[in-house]
């Protein structure tokens, strides 16, 4: 029981092409999906929509098992029976399946697609309704084409610009078929001057165009550090650039290599991607060995540990960067336990819960009580003792009848003058074991009243006020210092990591102490800035598809340094590398 399969298909030529197969095998299932035994890949065609089988006495049984069934002859049927010596044409969608008996004995099964239904397809039925014979030859209109294209699209623009006036000002014929797309929003004002970027024809835009209007762009580095730091590409690398060169590209290290226009109206000139930075930053100290930056490539696999700018002393203006590996403890000048004021069952939230309604506290003392963030939620003020302290560190020290006398705070030589220029006597009198008051004009509120208690004096106060738990020695740290009390300086980090940029309003879901780890803290010298651990649990490398916040190195670093570089730094005015200096 053997099937002679023959599977004949039309080349463009008009030539047939034929396909024989044996299959040694009693039935055969026809449909458009691939396994069948007769593949029809015709969308009129049922995946599964017909079986052949062949009978012991030489007949051949089609049955179909869809629902469309098939042609038989030009009939349409769901089964039939048919001899193969007689034989018969079976129809499926648009192929036809012609059944045959072979000398040898097989049945062949010849497979072919009917392309007209009239009958065959001849080279006269090509072109009855083809415009071929009217026009030119494919050849001949795409060369007559492409000439158009370049006249239209380069010959006329090139001519008007050559032919225009000097101080002509209406745009070039034909120039905006050039344009990639829209120039970005920040830059749409241009959009008909061209020349006000691409002031040289047929040249890249240069650096001193873009420095023409971004006047207080500066480098990223020192133009001399920079040429050495960018590390160099290959020999093929190199002869790109210097073809490019040639041609008046600058760079490398242009503008233009990382801020790309025209892309849209409202797509925005995004930073450069982390690819841009890791080919200096990633192998950093082979080229600048004396360099303080650590190897960065991918904030999520290969980033520093965070470092902290502090200050070496109370007082002093000098501050260092340490790493957080090396737990470093800052020296502020304050005594200070951030345990102590946020234990929900300490004094501190009793007092709290005492205040609250004149004071705005909510039971208990909670960060924003004395931390307050700026305008923009990105950073927080600076604590101001009066503000965000004195609600329960009063600075009263004396009444005179209802008035209060309240040490001024921030001016250390002013408070120890008026503490000092206090010799009193108490208001009352103390000590006389008197048991009624004295009548008329010697009573307690007459105008001969007298306090016969011991005079305290300004020192004694003094000392009482420096002293540990006295008013200012409960948050300073008391000082002698040429034959005067003082306090020693107060120094208060404004920003710890002044070489990236933070902003805590995108965080405003989190809570302070999910970062800053500040129930655990009860000195001030506990640097309570987050290591760089804390931030990979949402912040992951720019490739980093899982992570809950790709990020790449622009998200908290600037190439050009501004406000959120170091403070020491001063922008300085865009000094042409190397690289730059020898295309001019």
């Amino acid at each position: 029981m053997t099937f002679r399969l023959r599977q004949i298909d039309t080349a463009a030529s008009g030539r047939e092409i034929v396909r024989e197969t044996l299959l040694d095998r009693s039935s055969l299932t026809i449909g458009r999906a691939a396994e069948n035994e007769i593949h029809l890949p015709d969308l009129a065609v049922e995946p599964h929509q017909a079986r052949i089988a062949l009978r012991d006495d030489g007949r051949i049984v089609v049955q179909a098992i869809g629902t469309l069934g098939f042609t038989l002859n030009g009939a349409k049927t769901t089964s039939a029976t048919v001899d193969s010596r007689t034989g018969a044409e079976l129809g499926f969608g648009t192929y036809r399946i012609a059944i045959s008996a072979e000398p040898d004995g097989a049945v062949a099964l010849t497979v072919r697609v009917r392309t007209s239904a009239g009958g065959p397809w001849d080279e006269a039925d090509k072109h009855k309704f083809s415009l071929a014979a009217v026009l030119p030859g494919k050849r001949r209109t795409g060369w007559t084409l492409a000439a158009l294209i370049l006249v239209a699209f380069l010959a006329v623009p090139v001519f008007s610009h050559l032919t225009r006036p000097a101080e002509a000002q209406h745009s070039v014929i034909g120039d905006r078929s050039w344009s990639t797309g829209q120039l970005n929003l920040a830059h749409h004002g241009l959009e008909d001057s061209c020349e006000s970027c691409h002031v040289k024809a047929f040249e890249p835009v240069s650096d001193d165009t873009c420095l023409g209007c971004h006047k207080a762009i500066h480098d990223h580095a020192d133009a001399p550090q920079l040429d050495v730091a960018r590390a160099s590409g290959g020999l093929g690398d190199r002869a790109l650039w210097a073809v490019a060169h040639r041609f008046g590209k600058p760079g490398p290290g242009a503008c233009s290599d990382c801020h790309t226009e025209h892309e849209g109206l409202h797509v925005p000139i995004k930073p450069a991607g982390q690819k841009f930075c890791a080919s200096c930053h990633a192998t950093m100290d082979r080229r600048l060995p004396a360099t303080s930056l650590g190897n960065a490539a991918d904030f999520g696999t290969a980033h520093p540990q965070f470092t902290a700018r502090i200050s070496t002393g109370a007082g002093s203006v000098k501050t260092v960067r340490v790493s957080l590996d090396d737990n470093p403890k800052e020296r502020s000048g304050l005594s200070f336990s951030h345990r102590l004021h946020l234990d929900p069952l300490g004094g501190a939230a009793r007092m709290a819960g005492n205040i609250g309604a004149e004071r705005g506290y909510e039971g208990v003392l909670r960060c924003k009580d004395c931390h307050r963030p700026t305008e923009d939620k990105a950073r927080f003020r600076p604590i101001e003792m009066e503000r965000d302290c004195e609600g329960c560190h009063s600075l009263v020290y004396d009444r005179v009848g209802p008035t209060f006398r309240s040490l001024t705070h921030g001016n250390v030589a002013q408070m120890i003058a008026g503490l000092r220029a206090t010799d009193r006597s108490p208001s009352r009198i103390t000590g006389l074991g008197l048991t009624r008051p004295r009548p008329g004009r010697y009573s307690g509120t007459g105008r001969y009243h007298a306090n016969f208690a011991v005079p305290v004096s300004g020192e004694v106060l003094l000392r009482r006020a420096l002293s540990p738990g006295g008013v200012c020695g409960e948050c300073h740290t008391p000082d002698f210092r040429n034959g005067n009390w003082t306090v020693k300086p107060v120094a208060l980090t404004e920003r710890y990591m002044t070489t990236g940029w933070f902003d805590h309003a995108p965080h405003l879901r989190e809570t302070c102490t999910s970062c800053h780890k500040a129930g655990q803290s009860s000195k001030a010298s506990d640097l309570l800035m987050p290591k760089i651990a804390q931030c990979r649990t949402c912040h992951m490398g720019e490739d980093n598809h899982k992570a809950d916040v790709p990020s790449t190195c622009a998200m908290c670093h600037s190439y050009h340094p501004g406000d959120m570089a170091p403070f020491s730094r001063r922008p300085a005015p865009l000094q042409k590398s190397a690289s730059l200096q020898k295309i001019e």
